[in-house]
């Protein structure tokens, strides 16, 4: 049976083409939307982002996708965030201000601390460990590099949303999931074969 098709959310912000060819290369089909209606027909969705929190939740909100979108996570579509597109799901984002998120994860997006000695943005390869099991994981490796490029982290209050961690001067979320819905910091489709692996676990989620 093939897989069923992915929807990547165009909302004007993201490196859709290089997420798009990481699903079809790895035998998925992958589809732009920016019509929340049409948005309706996908039982998997790619929320992918690249650049600033307050103009990409503008642009959700100006859309409609913002209610599309909660509106698919309702009805138990497997929806992934990426990078940017993580944060957007989460209750508030510090960054450039105080801005509300799609709140679908109690948990705060905020800077990196300047005291850490640290570069920010973080930028390059660094490890993700996984606190626990998930399909997304599945022939992968705890401890795998994966590749970052962001100066903003996500705080999750509920210890149960975090699924994996990762180690840049203290310990932040990499990667979170609260039932059909996942987010991961890092840029699967430029992670290699770590990287790959799991968005190819996520194109063979059941439906």
């Amino acid at each position: 049976m093939n897989p069923a098709p992915v929807a990547i959310v165009d909302y004007g912000m993201g490196n859709l083409r290089s997420v798009q060819n990481a699903v079809e290369h790895l035998g998925g089909h992958a589809v732009f939307v920016s019509d929340p209606m049409q948005l309706r027909q996908y039982q998997k969705i790619i929320l992918p982002g690249v650049g600033a929190f307050s103009q990409a939740i503008t642009c959700l909100r100006e859309t409609g996708l913002d209610v599309a979108l909660s509106e698919r996570r309702d009805a138990g579509a497997h929806i992934l965030g990426i990078c940017l597109g993580m944060q957007l799901m989460c209750t508030v984002s510090e960054e450039d201000g105080i801005h509300q998120g799609l709140d679908w994860f109690s948990a705060k997006v905020s800077r990196f601390p300047a005291d850490s000695g640290l570069s920010v943005p973080h930028m390059g390869w660094n490890g993700v460990d996984f606190s626990r099991d998930d399909p997304m994981f599945a022939k992968l490796e705890s401890g795998s590099d994966a590749y970052f490029v962001h100066s903003y982290r996500v705080e999750c209050s509920d210890p149960a949303d975090v699924i994996a961690t990762t180690d840049y001067g203290h310990r932040f979320d990499s990667i979170i999931q609260r039932g059909n819905v996942r987010g991961i910091q890092f840029h699967p489709e430029k992670s290699q074969g770590f990287g790959l692996g799991m968005i190819r676990n996520y194109v063979e989620l059941p439906c």
